[in-house]
């Protein structure tokens, strides 16, 4: 039964996966745990990987070990939901990514030579070409390219887009025709949108922010972490004003609310 199980002292994953499977157990499992689906776990999946993200910009050690342990947790349910229905178990995960790593990395696990850190970037890029190569294709990049960001978020599928593009030779000749095409698409959205062409104004908004993300690859800036970072600023301020207003803040005037929000930059900024 379930609750005879305990982890042993060195912790061994196998402990886990054993535990795993005896949430999943159709005869004594949990009732939640056997209602999941790998569909239904991504939310958790998607919560989980931030929570490690966040404990890593907090440098929180005790909350990252954590937050690992609930990833590697979905992981293995992930792995042991699909081994129900014989699609692959979380050793074919194990050595799947042994393999990938050893056949990527020939210069470490073959011919052992030192060479620079863009030079792994770019064998890596062309090992990963050679194991799923595109038969048949004229745009090869494209197609990758569509693949990729299947999977990623709009900010990160437009970053991903603009660097492969770049790398291919598809860059522009300096920052200042960057930034002059951010002007030239915030002017796009400001007629947009004063036409009341709101389809066009979400396309045209599209438009200012991929050439935002340019400029923020020009300068070697993450905008992920930019954007991470102006939330919880934002949040911190907010906050201030929150306590300061009782939370009401519908009758109170734009000057007094643009002087609290003042107070609030300079206390944050304080804290920093």
């Amino acid at each position: 039964m379930t609750e005879n199980i305990q982890p042993s002292s060195n912790n061994d994953i196998h402990e886990l996966i054993n535990i795993v499977s005896k949430l999943r157990d159709p005869v004594g499992g949990c009732p939640w745990d056997l209602n999941q689906t790998n569909n239904s776990l991504i939310p958790y999946l998607l919560e989980e990987t931030h929570e490690v993200a966040n404990a890593i910009r907090e440098e929180d050690d005790t909350s990252l070990c954590e937050e690992l342990g609930d990833l590697l947790l979905q992981i293995i349910l992930h792995s042991q939901i699909s081994s129900e229905s014989n699609r692959f178990t979380f050793e074919d995960v194990v050595n799947d990514i042994c393999k990938k790593l050893i056949r990527r990395h020939p210069h470490v696990f073959e011919k052992k030579q030192n060479i620079t850190y863009e030079e792994v970037r770019n064998n890596w890029e062309q090992i990963k070409m050679k194991e799923k190569p595109l038969n048949n294709t004229q745009t090869p990049l494209t197609d990758r390219l569509k693949t990729k960001i299947r999977s990623l978020s709009a900010l990160a599928g437009a970053m991903n887009i603009s660097s492969k593009v770049a790398k291919a030779g598809f860059e522009w000749e300096s920052i200042d025709k960057v930034w002059e095409k951010v002007e030239e698409e915030i002017e796009e959205l400001k007629y947009a949108l004063k036409n009341k062409n709101y389809i066009n104004a979400e396309n045209e908004l599209g438009d200012v922010l991929f050439s935002l993300l340019n400029v923020a690859r020009w300068y070697n800036l993450n905008p992920e972490e930019g954007l991470t970072n102006t939330n919880k600023i934002f949040l911190n301020r907010f906050q201030h004003l929150e306590s300061k207003f009782n939370g009401e803040f519908s009758n109170k005037s734009p000057s007094s609310l643009k002087k609290t929000w003042e107070e609030a930059k300079k206390l944050v900024n304080k804290n920093k």
